[in-house]
Formats: C-alpha cells, structure tokens, sequence
C-alpha cells in the first residue's frame, strides 16, 4: 500500500473511536448520575486497573504500555466529565465555600507583617500589595506568621519565589506549619544596589553585608571584589542600617537603592543583580482562608503515592479540565526517604463548580493534600 491508502485506513479507525468515544462518555454521564444519587467518588483505582488488565490481555508486549497510556487518558478525561456532574464534598471544599460567600473587593488598608526594617523590599510589596498598610516588622519569616496566627496583624508579606534564586522553601514550609492561606501575590523587580557611607569609592570595600538571598542573587558581581568578606544577615534593609552605623569605608551592603536616602548612604553602583530580569513574588497571608474578587489562581501541595505513574495520571487530570499549570514542584517528605510532595500553581476560577469538585477529589484522594489559596496575582 502507498503512504496514502495506508492513511485512509487509519482514518477509517479514527472515525470509529470518535463513535465509541462518544458512546462510552455517554455510558460516563450515566455512571456520573449514579455515583451521584449514591454519593459514590468519582475515582475508582480498582475498576481502572481491573479495565487495563480486560484490555490488555490480547495485545503483543510491544503494544501494552501504549495501550495503558490511551487508557490513562480516557479515565482522566471521564473523570473530568464526571467531575462537572458530581458535586463531591470535603472539607476543604466546605471552607472554600464558606470563604466565597464572604468575598468581596481586596482590603486597601490593613495591619501588615513584615520582615526586616524600614526599606526592605518586603516593604515595598507591602505598599502594592495594600493601598493603605500599616506596617509592623518582625526579624524573620517565622515571626511574621507568628504575628498573623495570634492576630496582632491581619496579614503578613513574604517572598515565595524568585526568578533567578528559585522557590524560597522555608516560607513554603512556614506556610503549612501554621496553617495560613495566600490572599494575593505580587511581582516586584528586585534592583539591588551597592550602598556605603559617604567618601567610600569602590576600591575600599572589603565587606559586604546582605541577606543570604540578595548575595545569591548578586554572585557574579561579587566576584569582581578580592578577598572581600561576605557578611549575612536577616534583612538587606537591616544590613543598610549596619553598614550605617559602623560608618567604615571598607564596609558595604547589597540592598534596595532607596535605603540610602532612610540611612544616609552613598549609592555605589545600581543594579548589581546578576540578572536584570530578577523578580521577585510576594505574597500575602491571612490565618483565615479569604478569597476576594479576581482570585484566577490557584496554590495546593499534594502528596502521592509512591508508585509508577501517579504523577502522570494527576496531572492528567489537570490536562483534561484545560488548566494551565503555571508551576510544578517536588519537596522531599522528611519523614518518608526519597519521598516527594509537590506544589502546583495553576490558572482557574475557584468559583468554577469543576474545579472546587477537583480539589474535593484531592482532599479525599491524596495522601496529603493542602490548599495553600486561591487569590489574584498583580
């Protein structure tokens, strides 16, 4: 046969799983209104493999995992269908629920926690994040979801994730250990600077002071300096501050260039970041799950099991409802050895009766499963 009859052939088998797809999704709704009157889940492991093993049986070795795949996939898709016919309950999906009927317009003023000092770049998150913040600082990242968990602020400001130095793991960490929900996210480009006091020149710096983040983020540049000694420490406002009062020539800092005029520095040198496209992603936390007017995105940490294909077969799941995954990564589970948690970021409407029935199923399905927010992104 020439390429093109064989094609045609192929296109008469298309044309006959387009029919018995359509005949099998309808047989789909059909067990969706059953599961549905008997509160049954949409995910049935066992019924799945026992379909995989029916199927399979006949087919040579060489074709089976191919098969498994088109399977996977044409349970992902029915239970996608499923999932905007079942109305599956959790109690994750109860807060959810409970949190919208209370949404409204993001607050323009609030009580807000902050790491650092006065002309931290979480200050200036702050200020985009909130209109109107008033503004508490705390010296690490711990103390600021201390501040939010026994209500001396309403919310606190932390970064998330940074374009060059990657996912800032503690506050993922810090996030779960306290129980706390994103409310909003914000984009802020991190401009570092080169700060000493008056009459330094750039030949007399013999130390740099910053925060362990920012000298990351600034190790090309460090490079030019021999032998110069690198100071960390909590905040790159708080290193301003320092270098202030030292008031040495040799002592500089790496920090946002508007310390300088708070703590009365000389700017050295401007944008000394390695990377002129260095952002960095600020969130805000609140101890009580809000979502308000605009929330498009969505944050969850889940666990799977430990096993071939569980991670394809999620995120399946995600393929098949059209969501855009604008995230994906794993943190080890310190009690379980070469065992991995992931975060996903993903662009839906949590209003969407499909995607709260999704979370539902993650809830009742994983492992573990935590729903860090659902919340607008600047």
């Amino acid at each position: 046969m020439t390429l093109d009859e064989i094609r045609r052939k192929i296109d008469v088998c298309d044309d006959e799983i387009v029919k018995l797809y359509k005949e099998r999704m309808t047989l789909v709704k059909d067990v969706a209104e059953v599961k549905k009157a008997s509160g049954l889940p949409t995910e049935n492991t066992g019924r799945e493999r026992q379909v995989l093993n029916r199927v399979t049986a006949t087919l040579p070795d060489e074709l089976k995992l191919y098969a498994k795949q088109v399977f996977d996939t044409m349970f992902s898709t029915a239970k996608a269908y499923e999932t905007g016919i079942i109305n599956t309950e959790s109690p994750t999906r109860k807060l959810i629920e409970d949190a919208l009927k209370e949404s409204g317009a993001y607050p323009v003023s609030a009580t807000v926690a902050c790491q650092g000092i006065e002309g931290a770049y979480s200050q200036q998150a702050a200020e985009k994040l909130f209109s109107i913040p008033n503004i508490m600082y705390f010296k690490d990242w711990n103390a600021v979801f201390g501040a939010v968990e026994k209500g001396l602020c309403e919310y606190g400001v932390l970064p998330i994730e940074n374009s060059t130095a990657g996912s800032v793991n503690k506050v993922y960490d810090l996030l779960q250990m306290h129980n706390s929900y994103i409310t909003r996210c914000v984009k802020l480009r991190i401009a570092h600077s080169l700060l000493a006091i008056n009459g330094t020149s750039i030949k007399d710096i013999k130390e740099v002071i910053s925060h362990e983040q920012a000298i990351n983020q600034c190790s090309k540049f460090l490079t030019k300096f021999k032998d110069v000694k690198i100071t960390r420490c909590d905040n790159t406002a708080t290193a301003a501050k320092l270098v202030a009062e030292r008031n040495e020539k040799g002592v500089a800092c790496i920090c946002s260039k508007d310390c300088a005029a708070i703590y009365g520095l000389k700017v050295i040198e401007n944008e000394v970041q390695d990377n002129s496209y260095n952002y960095t992603r600020f969130i805000a936390v609140s101890k009580k799950m809000k979502i308000f007017d605009g929330a498009k995105k969505i944050s969850i940490l889940v666990s799977l099991p430990h096993e071939t294909g569980s991670l394809n077969k999620l995120l399946n799941r995600f393929s098949a409802l059209g969501l855009n995954l604008t995230k994906l990564e794993s943190r080890p589970i310190g009690s379980s050895p070469f065992e991995f948690a992931f975060y996903f970021d993903f662009e839906a409407d949590i209003r969407r009766a499909d995607i709260q029935n999704l979370i539902a199923e993650l809830d009742n399905g994983c492992e573990k499963f935590v729903f860090l927010g659902g919340y607008e992104e600047l």
